[in-house]
C-alpha cells in the first residue's frame, strides 16, 4: 500500500476576497484537512489554547527561530511577531494529512522561497467592483481604507503568475468544489504518485 503524504496547499488572494469563507466551508467537507496553525508573541487570552489557537512563544524564542530559518514566513503586526512555523506543517504532511494555510500575499510569496514544493491558490474576486462592495459591506472601514486596499488588490492581483492555481470566489460552494478539485488533482500528480510508489517497489525487493 502507497504510504501516502500530505501537501501543502496555500489559500491566498486580496483582503477582502472570501478567503476565510471558502477555507471554513471546505473544512466543513473534508475532515482530513489541517488548518497550519500559526505561532505569535502575543500573550495567551482567556480561553485560548496552546497548539490550538496560536503556538505561543516569547520575542526572545521567535527571532531565534527566524534565525534558524523554522518559520515558513512570519510579519510584525502591533507590536507582536505572527507567522508559520515549518516543524508543525512537516510533522502533518509526513503524518498524511493536508495542511491549509489562509494568507495575505505577502506572506504566501515567503512562504514560495521557504516550501516551493507547496500548492499555492490563488483567489480571485468576479471583478474589483465586487471586492470593492464585500469590503463595503463589512461597514468597518473608512472610504479612505476601501481605496487603499482596492489599490493593494490591484498590486496583489497582478502577482497571479507566481500561483499555481486561480479561482475566482463568484459562488462560495462553486469555490469550494475547485478547490476540492485541485486537492484530488494534486494527489493524482505523476511525479508525487510514481516517488512513492518507486519506494514502494524498493522495499518489496528487499
Amino acid at each position: 500500500m502507497i504510504d501516502e503524504k500530505g501537501i501543502l496547499f496555500i489559500l491566498s488572494g486580496p483582503s477582502g476576497v472570501g478567503k476565510g469563507t471558502v477555507r471554513k466551508a471546505l473544512f466543513e467537507q473534508d475532515t482530513n484537512l489541517k488548518y497550519s496553525i500559526s505561532m505569535t508573541t502575543r500573550a495567551m487570552r482567556e480561553g485560548e489554547q496552546e497548539g490550538v489557537d496560536y503556538f505561543y512563544r516569547t520575542r526572545e524564542q521567535f527571532e531565534q527561530m527566524i534565525s534558524e530559518k523554522k518559520m515558513l514566513e512570519y510579519a510584525e503586526y502591533v507590536g507582536n511577531y505572527y507567522g508559520t512555523p515549518k516543524q508543525y506543517v512537516e510533522e502533518m504532511i509526513e503524518l498524511g494529512h493536508d495542511v491549509f494555510l489562509e494568507i495575505e500575499v505577502q506572506g504566501a510569496l515567503q512562504v514560495k522561497e521557504n516550501f516551493p514544493q507547496g500548492v499555492f491558490i490563488f483567489l480571485i474576486p468576479p471583478s474589483l467592483e465586487e471586492l470593492k462592495n464585500r469590503i463595503v459591506d463589512r461597514g468597518t472601514e473608512t472610504e479612505d481604507l476601501i481605496m487603499n486596499r482596492l489599490k493593494e488588490a490591484r498590486n496583489e492581483i497582478e502577482m497571479m503568475d507566481k500561483y499555481d492555481y486561480v479561482v475566482v470566489n463568484d459562488n462560495i460552494d462553486e469555490a469550494v468544489r475547485k478547490v476540492q478539485a485541485i486537492v484530488q488533482s494534486e494527489h493524482c500528480k505523476r511525479e508525487r504518485v510514481a516517488k512513492q510508489y518507486k519506494a514502494l517497489l524498493e522495499v518489496d525487493d528487499k
